[in-house]
């Protein structure tokens, strides 16, 4: 197994992280633990030292399954990490009563990486506010916290504001090969390594749609590494910038954990070829693009309540990665009003998009594609 020497911490952790998200479940949707016991086990006995839970996983189930699992291990043995639930908190009191629960639920007296979790601009601010972050420091210092952080869904701007406003030990962000140029993406990366600041990596495989593409592109890889699985080719790009120092996966199968464990027990950084190939997948899949919507947002509000970006975001998403669960869970997201179907084709939008894009007739589409996946 690689490990991340982070001196300026005092840690070693894994390179590959164990994401506590998408273990696999019942047909009643509760965690399977025997399963995930045994996936949790395979991972920790082939080096895995750095396991990454929140309040919210697994309908709020998963910090406690993992305080059960982890019992089976020395507690120094391993880096536990969770995450404060800051689009549910309202007050410091409320921070610190579930603060102190995830203590409880992950029977540890300390944690050694703890992040404000999915922070944006609003929960940021909120943060500062509310004393959230105060709290959190003097926790630090009381030794409870022994690394302190936090995980990011915004624009690169905020992201910067964020990062510049005290040493953080650490910060998460989405990144992968298709998301470079979204959220904190690559501009983040290189801010947080000229700072200093580790990066843990969440989403490398994009939520698994960069392990589920079609077949013209999975032939781009099998043609230079034929053994090579898509998923570990995502692995390993994020693992070749040197600052992403833990590179963390929502395994939801054993398969999955084997094939993570083979990539990072002899982690190969991608070779100059193997970069190109990955571009060319990267542009490959730009130009399965349904529409050319840049979400600017011109065409909104829409009359009749049709969220016209998002639509666009969810089917381009599709064409690109071909992700049928990640398609129907973003569509099921969207209020039925807000959906294509919804669409009275007055034209407003047409009017006011400076790229000329045929909406009605992109939205009328996208209705009929959806209608024939029953969704």
């Amino acid at each position: 197994m690689e490990y991340s020497n982070l001196e300026r911490l005092g840690v070693r952790p894994s390179r590959l992280g164990f994401g506590c998200m998408r273990f696999p479940t019942t047909p009643e949707g509760t965690i399977d633990e025997q399963r995930a016991v045994k996936m949790l086990d395979a991972a920790y006995k082939a080096g895995v030292n750095y396991f990454d839970t929140a309040y919210f996983y697994h309908q709020r189930t998963s910090e406690a399954f993992v305080g059960r699992a982890l019992k089976a291990y020395p507690r120094e043995s391993f880096y536990l990490a969770t995450k404060l639930p800051m689009a549910i908190i309202s007050s410091l009191e409320e921070a610190k009563a579930i603060y102190e629960g995830q203590f409880q639920a992950l029977q540890t007296d300390y944690f050694d990486f703890y992040l404000l979790h999915a922070m944006n601009a609003q929960r940021w601010h909120q943060a500062l506010e509310m004393g959230i972050l105060d709290f959190l420091l003097e926790q630090q210092r009381l030794g409870r916290i022994r690394h302190l952080g936090f995980s990011f869904h915004d624009s690169y701007e905020v992201f910067e504001e964020m990062l510049t406003y005290r040493d953080w030990d650490f910060c998460q962000i989405q990144f992968n090969y298709m998301d470079v140029d979204i959220q904190a993406g690559m501009k983040g990366y290189e801010l947080a390594t000229r700072m200093g600041v580790p990066v843990i990596v969440m989403e490398p495989v994009k939520g698994g749609s960069l392990a589920t593409l079609s077949e013209d592109i999975v032939a781009r890889f099998k043609a230079v590494r034929p053994e090579m699985s898509v998923a570990s080719w995502a692995m390993r790009w994020v693992a070749s910038l040197e600052n992403c120092r833990v590179i963390l996966s929502g395994m939801s199968s054993e398969e999955q954990v084997e094939d993570n464990l083979r990539t990072f027990e002899r982690l190969e950084p991608l070779s100059e070829r193997e970069q190109e190939v990955v571009r060319e997948v990267r542009d490959a899949l730009h130009a399965k693009v349904f529409v050319g919507c840049t979400a600017c947002r011109y065409c909104m509000p829409c009359p009749f309540g049709v969220d016209i970006p998002e639509n666009f975001r969810v089917v381009n998403d599709y064409a690109m990665y071909n992700n049928e669960r990640r398609t129907a869970m973003a569509w099921k997201d969207m209020d039925e009003g807000e959906r294509a179907g919804a669409c009275k084709k007055c034209g407003k939008c047409e009017q006011a998009c400076p790229q000329a894009l045929p909406i009605r007739r992109k939205l009328s589409e996208i209705a009929e594609i959806m209608q024939k996946k029953g969704l």
